[in-house]
């Protein structure tokens, strides 16, 4: 805020608000993209989990990184 009294500098170029902006949706509202990015989401998480997955029905214990990596990708695959 500028103290009262105060006036614009010759030339000064006032700045819109942060609600005068148009918004425009994410991607744009292209679908394709967004089904697109949403199955490349979904296969990273496949992929993320099926790495521990496939040790621990080998019979060897999971690792703390393991454990992680699970919760990682099943949080990936739901969010």
């Amino acid at each position: 805020m500028s103290p009262p009294g105060a006036e614009a500098a010759p030339g000064a170029v006032s700045v819109p608000g942060p609600g005068s902006a148009s918004s425009r949706p994410l991607l744009g509202g292209c679908w394709s993209c967004r089904l697109l990015s949403g199955a490349g989401l979904l296969m990273a998480a496949i992929w993320i989990y099926q790495g521990p997955r496939s040790t621990m029905k080998k019979g060897v214990p999971p690792s703390m990184g393991a454990i992680a990596q699970i919760t990682f990708a099943v949080g990936e695959g739901w969010g």
